[in-house]
């Protein structure tokens, strides 16, 4: 018996099973269900076609055409079920895009073979307002924050090796948020596939108990912070850990400094505009001298007042907390007290 579950109900069961995306290659990469694999019933072409016929002639002649694409794969469809779910429960749960057609032919197909078969009412559509449902809510969020070369990302791991709650926002948009920060990162989810990533790890934590996120600006790389999401940030309690301009470029040479000089220069060429001729000019001269301390320092001092501008803005309540270096074990505790 096939069962259909509202998307609340649906999520809980992702962890623990199998979960098909049916729709076609080019819907489930743009975004997806975090966890699921993609199994489309038709190829992009097939639902092209599939789609023109409902259209110009009837749902009949669509549903013809859909079940000549689909009766020679149905075999090969349980076989690969089969092998995925090898070793574990026969649990699989399926959707499309609005919980028709797609989802329902797979759906019997498993539960006739004998699979435990759960699909999702609504389907994608439904996902995707969840997703943005999430944005809306409370959380008590508290927020990393610090000028360029903090350390503000091993800070939140730290806070999470101490069995705190936190979400790291630029590892969910693969970009560590400076103009270096998308070198040899991998590319950036859509903005769709990163909402929906941001929402899932949302609706994982405890919302009675702190959730620490990073200080962003709502860009990260090419990637937005939801508008709900980012005001919520806005408002959230503000630890400004000031660690010394010294101590921040060093930590920035180190880790940024042997990277490709030409992908460094050509990070330098996107903030020109804003960094202004001179600066930039000095910046990339320094870099191909081999002055990388002197060219990084251009740029650290953008950041740095960029930053100040940033945070006059902030709504939320700031605490400051001075901190010698960039001992993270030491500046963990001092957020903490």
């Amino acid at each position: 018996m096939i069962e259909r579950k509202q998307v609340e109900e649906f999520l809980k069961d992702v962890p623990n099973a199998l979960v098909l995306d049916v729709r076609s290659p080019s819907e489930y990469n743009h975004a997806h269900i975090p966890g699921a694999i993609t199994f489309p019933l038709f190829s992009d072409e097939e639902r092209k076609v599939v789609g023109t016929a409902y259209k110009q002639q009837s749902r009949e002649t669509a549903i013809k055409i859909g079940l000549d694409y689909f009766g020679p794969k149905m075999r090969k469809m349980v076989e690969e079920v089969e092998n995925l779910l090898e070793g574990q429960s026969k649990k699989v749960l399926v959707h499309c895009w609005r919980g028709g057609m797609r989802s329902g032919g797979i759906a019997w197909l498993l539960d006739l073979y004998g699979f435990e078969v759960v699909t999702l009412d609504g389907g994608y559509k439904a996902f995707r307002n969840w997703v943005l449902k999430q944005f809306t809510q409370d959380y008590p969020l508290k927020m990393v924050g610090g000028y360029t070369g903090s350390g503000k990302t091993e800070i939140l791991k730290m806070l999470q090796s101490r069995a705190e709650q936190m979400i790291d926002i630029e590892g969910l948009a693969n970009h560590k948020g400076s103009a270096l920060g998308g070198i040899n990162m991998p590319p950036q989810p859509s903005q769709e596939m990163f909402e929906s990533l941001l929402a899932f790890e949302l609706s994982k934590l405890d919302k009675t108990k702190p959730i620490w996120i990073e200080d962003e600006s709502q860009r990260i790389g090419n990637r937005n912070i939801p508008n709900d999401f980012i005001e919520k940030m806005r408002q959230a309690k503000l630890y400004f850990l000031d660690i010394p301009f010294e101590k921040r470029l060093t930590y920035l040479v180190d880790n940024y400094g042997k990277l490709p000089t030409e992908k460094i220069v050509n990070a330098i060429l996107r903030i020109k505009k804003r960094l202004g001729g001179l600066d930039t000019k000095n910046a990339m001269n320094y870099l191909v001298e081999g002055e990388t301390e002197q060219s990084f320092a251009i740029l650290l001092n953008y950041y740095d007042k960029a930053y100040d501008k940033a945070l006059d803005k902030h709504d939320g309540e700031v605490i400051k907390i001075v901190a010698e270096g960039l001992d993270l074990q030491k500046n963990t505790t001092l957020l903490l007290k």
